[in-house]
C-alpha cells in the first residue's frame, strides 16, 4: 500500500498539481535532531538499534514535513557481514579488502541477510511511528557500488570492464546480486513501499558492459521479480536518455542524477517517476542566494503543465550535504507546495 497520495500519483505517472518531496540523506548531519542523537550514540548504534533508527528516520518528517520517510541505515553493512572489518570515523573505513580468495570465505547468503535483520525491525518500527499519510521506502547499495567499496576502488575514475577480472564477476554475480535480492525481499516484507537501489559507483563501468551485462542481470534477477517496486540511482546513468527505460526494466522510477535537464526529459518519460534535480550545494548558500536559485528551479518546472511533469518527485540530484541550512530545507518544502498549489 502506498500511503502518501502524491507519492502514489508519481509512481503511477498520474498528473497532479503539487509533487511529492523527499531528499536523499534527509536524515543526517545537517539536521540538529540527528546531531543531538549523535552526541549520545555512535553512527553504528543509530543504525543497528531499531528504535534509534526509527527515531532518526522520523525526525525529518516531524521537523520538515517531507512526504516520504526512508529507512535509516547504510549501504555498506552487507560488506561487514561478508567478512570485511568496517568502522566509521566519520566515513567508512575498511581494514582490508576483497581479493581472489575472498569468495571462499564468505558465509551463505541467508546468513548475510540475517545479519541485516535490524533493517527489518527499523522499518517496522518507523512505520508504526509515521503519520498514516506519509510513505516509507527502503534502500540497498547497488551490487557494483558495494563491490567497488569492498575492493577499495571506489575512487577509481577509470572506466572498468569486470570481465577482465574474473573474481570481480564472481563476487558480483554469485554473492552481491543474490544478497541484494534477498535484502530487497526482506525490506519489502517489512513495510517498505518500494526500495531504492543506490548504485552511484556504477558510473565506473563501461557503458556497453553496464547496459548489456550488468544492468541486464539486475533486470532479470531483481527488477522483474519485484515489478514496479524498485527505484534505481546511478550518477551517470546512460539509461536516462531512454524515455522507455523505467517501463522496459520493470522499475518504479529512477533518480535523475544530473544537475540540469530533468524538465526536458520528464516530458518524454513514459512511465513511473523521475526524482530530482535541484543542486544540493544551493542548500548551503546564504538565504537570498538560495532563494534565487529555488525560484529559477521552480519557474522552469512551472512552464510544464501537469501532464508534462507527471511522475515528478521534487528533490535533489544527490543527497543533502552536511552544511545545508535547516531553514533553507524548510523553506524549499513550504515554498514548493505553495508555488505549485497556486498555479491555475
Amino acid at each position: 500500500m502506498i500511503r502518501n497520495k502524491k507519492f502514489k500519483n508519481a509512481l503511477l505517472n498520474k498528473p497532479q498539481d503539487i509533487p511529492p518531496i523527499w531528499f536523499m540523506r534527509q536524515a543526517g548531519r545537517y539536521h540538529s535532531h540527528y546531531q543531538n542523537l549523535r552526541k549520545k550514540y555512535s553512527f553504528e548504534e543509530l543504525c543497528k538499534n531499531f528504535e534509534l533508527a526509527s527515531e532518526v528516520a522520523c525526525g525529518p518528517i516531524s521537523d520538515f514535513d517531507y512526504d516520504i520517510a526512508i529507512l535509516f541505515s547504510d549501504i555498506l553493512f552487507p560488506l561487514e557481514s561478508m567478512g570485511l572489518n568496517l568502522r566509521y570515523d566519520p566515513g567508512p573505513i575498511f581494514d582490508s579488502y576483497f581479493n581472489e580468495k575472498s569468495i571462499d570465505k564468505i558465509k551463505p547468503i541467508d546468513e548475510i541477510v540475517n545479519d541485516l535483520k535490524f533493517q527489518s525491525k527499523a522499518l517496522i518500527e518507523t512505520r508504526k511511528r509515521l503519520p498514516e499519510n506519509k510513505s516509507l521506502v527502503g534502500f540497498v547499495g547497488g551490487p557494483w557500488t558495494l563491490l567497488s567499496y569492498g575492493l577499495g576502488i571506489k575512487n577509481d575514475l577509470n572506466k572498468i570492464d569486470p570481465e577482465n577480472f574474473s573474481f570481480y564477476e564472481k563476487l558480483l554475480y554469485d554473492v552481491l546480486i543474490p544478497t541484494t535480492f534477498k535484502t530487497i525481499e526482506m525490506q519489502l516484507k517489512s513495510d517498505a513501499e518500494i526500495v531504492y537501489v543506490f548504485d552511484t559507483n556504477a558510473k565506473q563501468l563501461k557503458n556497453d558492459y553496464f547496459l548489456n551485462t550488468y544492468f541486464k542481470k539486475l533486470k532479470e534477477e531483481i527488477f522483474k521479480v519485484f515489478p514496479n517496486k524498485i527505484a534505481y540511482f546511478c550518477k551517470e546513468n546512460p539509461l536516462l536518455d531512454d524515455p522507455n527505460a523505467i517501463c522496459n526494466n520493470n522499475l518504479a522510477g529512477m533518480v535523475y542524477g544530473k544537475s540540469e535537464g530533468l524538465e526536458n526529459f520528464i516530458k518524454i518519460n513514459k512511465a513511473g517517476f523521475l526524482q530530482g534535480d535541484f543542486n544540493p550545494e544551493f542548500l548551503e548558500k546564504p538565504f537570498k542566494e538560495f532563494k534565487d536559485k529555488l525560484s529559477l528551479f521552480l519557474n522552469k518546472f512551472s512552464k510544464l503543465n501537469t501532464i508534462e511533469r507527471s511522475g515528478w518527485i521534487c528533490s535533489l540530484n544527490h543527497g543533502v550535504l552536511p552544511k545545508s541550512s535547516e531553514s533553507n530545507v524548510k523553506y524549499f518544502i513550504e515554498k514548493t507546495r505553495e508555488f505549485f498549489g497556486s498555479i491555475d
